[in-house]
């Protein structure tokens, strides 16, 4: 398969970078992770401004999608910019409210998503995924457990994470909002735009993470030249971008696959979901590496993407649940 994305898709990412590149979103991550939500609240109103979260409402909701392609465009500028939040999770529940089949709740809480106002998380009870992102900082905790989704009451204790600015809890009580077949099939189709949304957003930051190495590698000399001469050093970056080329058109295929409805969609996201997430691991191991003791330090803002990409790498879809599904008959 040969995709490209068109020109009103390449400028909605162009205008999308600009307006990040402007946010200083490593002050923003910084402090949603001390727990000040007030600046990442302020940046998740000018991305519902520029339709971000649209993209995932149906129409008869305020939306403009759900348009898989152009949510995968998004959430790779937002990996770029690593900006913090239930983001992923957010139009995930907007994906499950548009396919559970209950017309009251989707009517009270998919407005709200698409223009901005409503941060939602979402809470899949199962071994893989017993946490919910960011409930505490969430104006709507969804919880699915056994075909019944129920609306959390408290977020519960909140968890250290490997990335500082991903607070993870268990929720705690809540309303019961339905039951039912429809609940298991909607949360598996909502997983499937999370685990989309999730490769996306790791194939922007890997581009981060590559880019900012390669312009230190340039910079940083030893013995006289740059280290960016070295062979090593050579080698390591381009295995690095070799991977990002490869995950970025199986990202594209995976949107595509979802946008038509192809009963081969949960093997395109699983397949986008670990090559894209284990290239930005590679890329934040070998940022680590070439900028030395400064990888490890927090004042460098490189270590909020090199955190974020361990984090992402068992987001909705651990490596080893990816590659079962894409191996299953």
């Amino acid at each position: 398969m040969r995709f490209l994305l068109d020109d009103e898709q390449r400028e909605f990412a162009r205008s999308l970078d600009g307006m990040l590149a402007a946010a200083d979103t490593p002050a923003v991550v910084r402090a949603w992770a001390a727990g000040d939500t007030a600046p990442g609240r302020a940046l998740w109103s000018r991305l519902a401004e520029a339709g971000v979260f649209a993209l995932a409402v149906p129409e008869r909701y305020d939306g403009v999608g759900p348009l898989p392609v152009e949510l995968a465009v998004a959430f790779t500028e937002l990996g770029r910019h690593a900006v913090p939040g239930p983001l992923v999770e957010t139009v995930a529940v907007a994906a499950f409210l548009d396919r559970v089949g209950d017309e009251a709740a989707a009517a009270a809480w998919l407005p709200g998503i698409a223009s901005g106002k409503t941060v939602a998380t979402l809470c899949p009870l199962s071994p893989d995924s017993p946490y919910a992102l960011d409930a505490d900082a969430a104006d709507a905790v969804f919880v699915v457990d056994d075909g019944t989704v129920r609306l959390a009451r408290t977020a519960g204790t909140v968890q250290p994470s490997a990335d500082p600015a991903r607070r993870l809890a268990r929720p705690l009580g809540g309303t019961v909002l339905t039951h039912g077949a429809g609940v298991t099939a909607a949360a598996a189709y909502a997983a499937g735009v999370a685990a989309l949304a999730t490769a996306a957003q790791a194939l922007g930051l890997g581009r981060t993470l590559l880019a900012r190495t390669v312009e230190y590698a340039r910079q940083r000399t030893q013995f006289g030249v740059a280290i960016g001469s070295f062979q090593a050093v050579k080698h390591r970056l381009a295995d690095v971008l070799i991977a990002l080329e490869f995950a970025q058109p199986l990202v594209h295929a995976a949107a595509l696959a979802l946008a038509s409805e192809d009963p081969g969609a949960d093997r395109e996201i699983a397949a986008a979901k670990v090559s894209a997430c284990e290239a930005a691991y590679t890329a934040a191991r070998t940022a680590l590496h070439v900028h030395g003791a400064l990888g490890y330090t927090d004042e460098l803002d490189l270590s909020l993407w090199i955190r974020k990409a361990r984090a992402l790498r068992s987001a909705w879809g651990t490596p080893a649940a990816c590659r079962a599904r894409v191996l299953a008959d």
